[in-house]
């Protein structure tokens, strides 16, 4: 399962640095790195929430679209994570 999280953060930093590198903003981004902290707005928020939604194909519950669930790459993880497993695990 290890290996699926590990996964899953590298696919957010890559949707999280493809937007900020279109954005010519040059900041290393790390897992706890907050977003709003490195660069990205409401609009990049709302960019994300689409691009994680298209990268995993799934549709992001409107209970989970929160400012907790977008504060890092980690935050992220986790909320996809939780939200792929009962797939995953059947």
């Amino acid at each position: 399962m290890q290996a699926f999280d590990a996964d899953v953060q590298n696919r957010v930093l890559a949707l999280v640095k493809a937007i900020l590198e279109q954005n010519a903003i040059s900041v290393e981004v790390g897992p706890q790195s907050r977003l709003v902290d490195v660069g990205l707005t409401s609009m990049d928020m709302v960019n994300l929430m689409l691009g994680v939604e298209a990268e995993f194909d799934f549709t992001i519950p409107q209970s989970e679209i929160t400012p907790e669930n977008f504060q890092s790459v980690e935050t992220l993880q986790r909320m996809i994570v939780n939200q792929l497993e009962p797939a995953t695990a059947a």
